[in-house]
């Protein structure tokens, strides 16, 4: 059950936090800066109350993004708004302005793009090829939804946030005292052909959940509580027993699938260290 008080998003974002920002609030301890190695969607940063955050992602476009929408406003809003126009809902204009966002070195249209394509394209994916081009297909919705009233309430919150792109190593060393630090990484897959999605050019393996665990053994150490999402499977489990997290586990609704009778419960897990 989604508490009618929650803020949502701006973005879609498959594997976001909306649907569990109770659940997570109620592992967060208190203290003056939340930090996010991993921030996707912002669902956490929404929906706490710390006097500041650190938000980071290795999604350069995204973050682009997040600091246009921070330092604009309502004229970015606006901007954005221009592409969700009923000419540009057609397969033949996303692709153009696929090829326009993978080629141009323009900041602010690339980011009014990213917008266009995660409401026009497949499912909210946020897709890219090996090279780094952003390749999610075209959606075929009747009438995306422009999300004016979520970026407003995303742009007041955010005047207490700072946008980073960098990878959980480095947000990891700017950890300091007071801060909460809760992480979302890419999930460990459910099965050897599960791990569809690459939300970013460059991937996220096991030996980076392994450092991620230490990271969070690390700073629990110094007094400073880690939480991390991910899929209860044996081997997570395992590796967030043996860094000394205690965990949570419970079923969540697949969101992925445009078959809602294939949007099947799945087990995830919050480990919690400190």
């Amino acid at each position: 059950m989604i508490n009618p008080q929650t803020t949502k998003p701006f973005l879609k974002w498959p594997g976001g936090k909306y649907r569990l920002t109770n659940r997570i609030n109620k592992k967060l301890a208190k203290g003056k800066r939340l930090v996010e190695p991993f921030v996707g969607s912002g669902a956490v940063f929404l929906n706490t109350n710390y006097d500041k955050y650190l938000l980071a992602d290795t999604n350069q476009d995204l973050i682009n993004l997040y600091q246009h929408l921070q330092s604009e406003g309502i004229d970015f809003i606006e901007y954005c708004k221009t592409f969700f126009v009923k000419k540009n809902n057609n397969e033949d204009q996303y692709y153009k302005f696929r090829e326009e966002f993978n080629t141009s070195k323009d900041s602010r249209l690339k980011s009014a793009l990213f917008l266009y394509l995660n409401r026009h394209g497949y499912n909210g994916l946020c897709r890219y090829n090996a090279k780094g081009g952003f390749n999610t297909p075209f959606g075929r919705y009747h009438r995306p939804y422009f999300p004016k009233d979520e970026m407003l309430n995303f742009h007041q919150k955010s005047q207490d946030a700072e946008f980073i792109c960098a990878g959980f190593s480095e947000t990891m060393q700017q950890v300091a005292k007071h801060d909460v630090v809760y992480c979302d990484p890419p999930y460990v897959p459910l099965s050897k052909t599960a791990n569809f999605t690459a939300y970013a050019a460059a991937g996220f393996n096991w030996e980076d959940q392994i450092s991620l665990a230490d990271w969070a053994s690390k700073l629990s150490a110094k007094g400073i509580q880690v939480v991390i999402s991910n899929h209860n499977t044996p081997t997570a489990r395992e590796l967030y027993l043996e860094a000394g997290a205690k965990m949570e586990k419970f079923k969540v609704r697949r969101t992925i699938s445009c078959n809602p009778g294939e949007r099947n419960l799945v087990g995830e897990l919050l480990a919690v260290f400190g």
